[in-house]
């Protein structure tokens, strides 16, 4: 019988090679975890990638030291001049790039996220988080390579390319990939799940940007501002951190549940919570998913309006008081706009802190308050922050102006990390991380409305003549509204109708396609045979994650403790 048994299936290789064949070491039926998988060694893994791509967000202090390498070598060159064009600054080799065409590679960063989410979000539900990693793995840092040879040949194109593009690409990919896998396996704890991973994006810059100094430090000589060795070290860094966290990927069997919860009853412990599932194709035409859309963009374009200005809102507000000087900004010498500088500097960092914590802190008591209630107190307390801004500077109040703001980013950083669960529940979690992705074009969008509200208003102030500490009072309003919009959106979000989900035999196709299997013993990982890991692994996958973490939370503190001093 086993002979023959053996023969049919070698005709049948014969014919179909890939009936036979195990899959690839990449593929999704490889991930599939068998019985008695621990479940928490999946969230180090998402961890090992976002904090490699989070320094997306730390990319900044690459700014100033690329802006004068040239004249750092020696050459004489100075800063590319007002008469040179942007598309001529990508190819100029003779004059250092400016700092707001640096900037331009940080817009690519978020731009090419959403973009890449909302186009690849389908095919990662199908083929997996394991290749998905790895794809973002090397995107981000071959991008990264990419952009060190731009440096070394002064094509600022190249970098633009490199990290841009091809990082933006691997950003995207890389935020994604583990929503749909976590939600999976925490449907019990969707949010927390969730925030631990996203978390992780918002603590990239905490680890990378100190790092990133030490390395420039290091490899600094006297011609050399020590930018493109820093990239390839980071590079090389991040790719083994990443692929170590996509190769640590698994995927519940189809059903799995964790031991002893019962899922809650349809319709009766939440009606906004849905057992059914939504095809990611549909979702362009559902209303939910356009309010949804609107809730994260509104509360995304207020926050990141404020991120990119929080430092010099803090000096041009209180000026002198900072540093306990009786003057206002324009009345500071050097020296005591140094001052104040550094004090704003740990203001930054404040800041930096509220958001992280804020993504696992909200995310986690969403599953307590329900996603909808949770937006509705992003809105209501943060507009209340927001309009009180301008009076607590009006009043010279630091405590009540800083602890709005560090409010408001905890926010901001808990609608990150809340939306996820939030598809979840209205979308099912079939499609969820290709829903995901096509929401981040949201996010895409508030990262262009954002910023230019509030530095095209607070120019538009200053040419009006009015006193720098004044000229965000306006702005805060305009984010009050931002907010209202945003909570009108959240209030009209109901239970998505009946016509939108699959029918039984439509997800069963999908589940096929996706190549979802009920048992870990049917993708050849031994019949039956059980998956448990050491509980030593586990706590050494936290280790790997938790002390880069832990060590940039130290430099964050540090940093924060100057503006207290």
């Amino acid at each position: 019988m086993s002979g023959a048994a053996s023969g049919t299936a070698g005709g049948e290789a014969l014919l179909n090679p890939g009936i036979a064949q195990a899959p690839g070491w990449l593929e999704k039926e490889r991930t599939i975890a068998g019985p008695g998988f621990n479940r928490w060694l999946v969230p180090p893994a998402a961890l090992a990638i976002h904090l490699c791509i989070g320094m997306a967000y730390g990319f900044s202090v690459f700014w100033l030291p690329l802006s004068k390498m040239l004249g750092t070598a020696g050459t004489g060159a100075l800063t590319c001049g007002a008469d040179v064009s942007f598309f001529a600054e990508m190819f100029a080799t003779g004059c250092d790039w400016r700092v707001s065409t640096l900037g331009w590679m940080y817009t690519l960063f978020f731009v090419f996220l959403g973009c890449s989410a909302a186009i690849w979000g389908g095919w990662l539900e199908r083929v997996g988080p394991r290749k998905v990693g790895v794809i973002s793995a090397l995107c981000w840092c071959g991008g990264m390579l990419l952009s060190a040879l731009g440096i070394h040949l002064h094509q600022f194109w190249l970098m633009l390319l490199g990290s841009g593009v091809i990082g933006g690409i691997g950003l995207g990919l890389g935020y994604i990939s583990p929503v749909s896998t976590l939600i999976k396996w925490f449907p019990d704890r969707r949010g927390m799940a969730t925030g631990m991973a996203i978390m992780g994006f918002g603590g990239g810059a905490m680890i990378g940007s100190p790092l990133a100094v030490e390395l420039m430090k290091h490899f600094a000589t006297p011609t050399d501002v020590g930018v493109m060795q820093t990239f390839v070290v980071m590079a090389l860094v991040y790719f083994v951190f990443m692929m170590g966290g996509a190769l640590g990927y698994r995927v519940p069997p189809s059903g799995w549940k964790p031991e002893g919860w019962t899922p809650p009853a349809a319709q009766a412990a939440n009606a906004m919570v849905t057992q059914r599932h939504v095809h990611v194709k549909k979702v362009w035409g559902i209303p939910q998913f356009w309010l949804v859309w609107t809730v994260l963009c509104m509360n995304v374009s207020a926050g990141i309006g404020v991120i990119g200005m929080a430092s010099p809102m803090l000096q041009e507000v209180f000026g002198g008081a900072l540093i306990n000087v009786p003057a206002r900004f324009s009345e500071l010498d050097k020296g005591q706009l140094a001052a104040i500088a550094a004090v704003a500097g740990g203001f930054t960092a404040l800041l930096s802190l509220f958001n992280i914590g804020g993504r696992f802190f909200w995310a986690t008591a969403s599953d307590k308050f329900g996603r909808k209630l949770t937006y509705t107190i992003f809105f209501v307390l943060g507009g209340l922050l927001y309009f009180s801004i301008p009076s607590s500077a009006g009043m010279g109040s630091k405590l009540l102006f800083v602890g709005a703001f560090c409010l408001i980013l905890s926010m901001y950083g808990g609608g990150f990390a809340t939306v996820p669960a939030y598809l979840a529940d209205l979308f099912g979690t079939q499609m969820v991380g290709a829903i995901h992705g096509r929401l981040l074009t949201a996010w895409a969008t508030a990262g262009i409305l954002g910023p230019v509200v509030v530095n095209y208003m607070r120019e538009y102030q200053l040419g009006l003549g009015i006193a720098r500490e004044q000229v965000y009072n306006q702005t805060m309003y305009i984010l009050v509204g931002m907010l209202a919009i945003g909570f009108i959106a959240n209030l009209l979000i109901r239970p998505v109708a009946d016509k939108h989900f699959m029918t039984d035999a439509e997800l069963a196709h999908e589940k096929k396609l996706a190549h979802d299997k009920a048992a870990a013993a049917e993708v050849g990982t031994g019949s039956g045979r059980e998956d448990r890991v050491s509980p030593v692994v586990v706590a050494l996958a936290w280790v790997a994650v938790g002390v880069p973490l832990a060590w940039g939370i130290y430099k964050t503190l540090v940093s924060a403790a100057k503006f207290f001093h």
